[in-house]
């Protein structure tokens, strides 16, 4: 009887793709909770400008570098501090969108894990918007930063008092550092590139940005890795992917190739 050891066929994917519909109402959903829960603290004025006060000093007491030196960069000229303005407005969400539909269609094992990482961390800073409302460094005279959107443009804002549709007193934590952060990671974890490690430029711009036109302080975005942090450490990436369980099934068919050999032999 002749016995031939041969690999075997490798089998699907270890994660099939998410049904397309039901990702994107499950992600537009997620988006408009947000959302509208932002709204829940809009009239909390006078505890949102308490508590900027108390992260200010705490910052001071920390020895964090002030925003203002961060600001002082921006403010050599109406370019670099309208470019930090339009980096702001314009890159955020739009980053974030291409990050998942990238993952979903090339990595959809790594999607599942980082659309699930977001909504953690994104479920948990509306927790924390509704139980800690914070006036932006913008809005705090102690601070003596400038409203770079207001002077320089482009300004995602309104006037506070009639701005319905964004949530202006939930600086902490920020999402822009904390999905920036997320999306770099994301994109480091899911390629093999030698130049992978460059997407940390990505958070790195936005922390300037966002400390620099006075959106957030430092604590904002220390709080969002943190909260990043924590997501990452209860969301594990699946490890098995269509790369490994086919290399498992290979490895596998030798030694079922020899229980077969030896069931021959003993014809």
């Amino acid at each position: 009887m002749n016995a031939r050891t041969e690999p075997s066929e490798a089998g699907p994917s270890a994660t099939a793709r998410p049904p397309l519909v039901r990702e994107l109402l499950l992600v537009v959903g997620l988006f408009l909770v947000y959302k509208f829960g932002r709204q829940l603290v809009t009239g909390h004025t006078t505890e949102a400008y308490r508590n900027a006060d108390r992260v200010w000093d705490w910052e001071r007491t920390l020895h964090l570098p002030g925003e203002g030196s961060v600001q002082s960069l921006l403010l050599h000229g109406d370019t670099f501090a309208h470019l930090a303005n339009t980096y702001y407005a314009t890159v955020h969400f739009p980053a974030t969108v291409a990050f998942l539909v990238w993952l979903y269609l090339k990595r959809p094992a790594h999607y599942v894990w980082a659309r699930r990482v977001l909504a953690a961390v994104t479920g948990a800073a509306l927790v924390l918007h509704l139980v800690f409302p914070l006036a932006p460094p913008r809005m705090l005279a102690a601070a003596g930063l400038v409203d770079t959107a207001k002077v320089y443009g482009p300004s995602v804002y309104g006037p506070p008092q009639t701005d319905s549709l964004s949530n202006q007193f939930a600086a902490m934590p920020s999402l822009h550092f904390g999905w920036a952060l997320m999306v770099a990671i994301g994109l480091i974890v899911a390629t093999r590139s030698r130049w992978r490690r460059l997407w940390l430029l990505h958070p790195l711009v936005t922390l300037v940005v966002i400390v620099g036109t006075a959106n957030h302080y430092w604590m904002d975005a220390v709080v969002a890795a943190a909260l990043l942090g924590i997501a990452l450490a209860v969301v594990h990436l699946p490890h098995r992917t269509a790369t490994t369980a086919g290399r498992a099934q290979q490895k596998l068919a030798p030694a079922e190739s020899e229980e077969n050999v030896l069931v021959g032999a003993g014809r």
